[in-house]
Parts: C-alpha cells; sequence; structure tokens
C-alpha cells in the first residue's frame, strides 16, 4: 500500500500550501477549525532514523494571509506510539475529544520569524520504533498536528518526509495520509489541484463535504469507471454535500479530486474537503495514490467528421 517520496503536499496533487489559521480568525477565510493532522507511514524493513521536516512554519512574510498585521502563533507536534492512529478520536476530521492520542515526541510554536520564513525547520531525528505498528499499512505511524493557538492570520506551510535533518532525501516506500485536506488553491486557473481518497473493499457509497469554495470553479471526480462527476459546491463560509455511489470498478482504487478554478480569478481561496463511506467513516487521502493516479478505462466514442 505504500508509496515512494514524500514531500506533503506531493508533486501529483499540485497544492501550493496546506493552511491553518490562528483560533481568532474568522472562518470565512477558509478555515473551520483552525487544526490539521497529517499522518506518515514508515515502512517496516525501514530502521534508519528520519525527520520531519516543515516549510514555512512561522505566520508571516510572502507565503501567508495576513488579517491587518500578522499576531498568529502555530503550534506543531509530532505524536507517536500506541493509539496514534487507532484511537477512534484520531480518524475524525474534527479537533476533539482524544485527537492528540499517542506520545508526544517533539513540539514547537511560531509566532512571525524571519527565521524560518520561506526557510525549513526539522524534527526529529525519529525512530521509526516510536511510531504504532498498523498491521494493515505493514509500517509504522507517527501523526503531526498543526493549530493555531492564537491569532487571526493564515498560516501557508508544507511538509517532508526525510532521511536527512538539512536536505530533503526521501524514504522510499512511505507515504502520507490525512482524513481531512485544508489548503491553498493556486491564483492561477491553469492550475488544477488534486486529492486522492482511497475506496477500501465494502464501500457502497461516498459523501463529499467541502467548505468555504466560494463559487471557484468546479470540483470533478475522476475515477478508473468514470470519465467526470461534477461535485456541488459550497458558497463562503459554508458547509455543503455531495453523495456519490460507489461504481464496482472504482473499490480498492483511488478516485481524483480535480479543482478547476473559474474566470475572472478568485484569489488566494482557501478550502476544506473531507469524506465519509456509507458507514460514517472518514476516507483518509494518501499523497501518493493507491495504485496510482486513476485513469479512466472506459470506451471514448469518436464521431466522424462529414
Amino acid at each position: 500500500m505504500l508509496g515512494y517520496s514524500q514531500p506533503v503536499p506531493n508533486v501529483d496533487e499540485n497544492i501550493p500550501y496546506l493552511m491553518t489559521f490562528g483560533q481568532q480568525a474568522e472562518t470565512s477565510w477558509g478555515d473551520d477549525d483552525f487544526s490539521q493532522a497529517f499522518f506518515f507511514l514508515i515502512p517496516e524493513d525501514y530502521d534508519q532514523p528520519f525527520f520531519i521536516r516543515v516549510f514555512d512554519p512561522d505566520t508571516g512574510g510572502d507565503i501567508d494571509e495576513i488579517a491587518g498585521e500578522f499576531n498568529t502563533r502555530s503550534l506543531y507536534e509530532v505524536f507517536g506510539g500506541e493509539g496514534v492512529w487507532s484511537e477512534d478520536d484520531a480518524r475524525e476530521t474534527s479537533p476533539t475529544g482524544n485527537y492528540k492520542s499517542g506520545t508526544l515526541l517533539a513540539s514547537r510554536a511560531f509566532a512571525e520569524n524571519p527565521r524560518y520564513d520561506n526557510n525549513w525547520y526539522t524534527f526529529g531525528p525519529f525512530n521509526p520504533a516510536q511510531g504504532e505498528y498498523v498491521e494493515e499499512f505493514r509500517g509504522y505511524v507517527f501523526k503531526i498536528i498543526c493549530e493555531g493557538v492564537s491569532g487571526d492570520d493564515g498560516n501557508m506551510y508544507r511538509y517532508y518526509l526525510s532521511t536527512n535533518d538539512n536536505s530533503n532525501r526521501p524514504i522510499e516506500g512511505s507515504n502520507a495520509f490525512a482524513y481531512e485536506y485544508s489548503f491553498r488553491m493556486h491564483n492561477d486557473y491553469e492550475e488544477v489541484s488534486h486529492i486522492y481518497p482511497y475506496v477500501e473493499e465494502g464501500t457502497l457509497s461516498v459523501l463529499i463535504s467541502n467548505f468555504d469554495w466560494d463559487n471557484d470553479g468546479s470540483i470533478l471526480v475522476i475515477s478508473v469507471a468514470r470519465p467526470g462527476q461534477d461535485v456541488t459546491i459550497s458558497n463562503e463560509d459554508h458547509w455543503i454535500e455531495f453523495e456519490l455511489p460507489v461504481r464496482d470498478e472504482e473499490v480498492k482504487t483511488s478516485l481524483d479530486f480535480r479543482f478547476v478554478k473559474a474566470r475572472p480569478l478568485v484569489r488566494n481561496n482557501n478550502v476544506v474537503v473531507n469524506v465519509k463511506n456509507q458507514r460514517g467513516e472518514y476516507m483518509p487521502f494518501y499523497t501518493i495514490p493507491i495504485g496510482g493516479v486513476p485513469t479512466y478505462r472506459g470506451e471514448v466514442e469518436f464521431v466522424p467528421i462529414e
């Protein structure tokens, strides 16, 4: 189930930055709960130290989104140990209950700091055995949570799972996933972003939810059996749901959610997306899509030109 190379977001996703606002921000800026969790998968045969690197961890400078003046403090926490993933609350999308399950391995808070503007901060080293071993993944799971603990600005950032503390060197066989994606869209209507939920066996339908889309174009679902299905999109500061029956061919494959921007351009649009199966369980978005980026396998009808 694991992939290769680990920038988060990954290249195939074409997402500029993950996004988390300070908890005093208006949700109309695009963040519903000011917290985002990601899980990293380390393959069971990897036994060397590794690092979790954060690009532009502070809130200030050119990348981040200012509201008046920069006053936001963001907290990053890395967890491992028993229950880091298997705890039910860890697989929910709201920062409630025991969502910070597991053992706290490292933490650091950042306000506006020019030292880390457009630069990297590295957590670690970590030993793979410090994670929670999960049989179905055949590997060890770690969790990193970013929260806007104060302020009202938007923090834009990225991660990299690396074998080195000073450079980005991927771990072969690793992957990363989240149960909810909070991210910044491109400021270019020619750029299409993607996220890839995996359809596990037994999935009959999915409920796709998006928040604060601002009518910024369209969201399409592409799969091995579906050339393109429009998803109902949300308005400002608004959640909306769209139910999609799962076709037999889509089981045990990834779906491709494509985010296509509108004209005229909507700038600095932030959006939140999650998806549940018919049992109400949140489904993971893998940064490296399981089974590869899905391609429609149906026949295309060609009409001759007379």
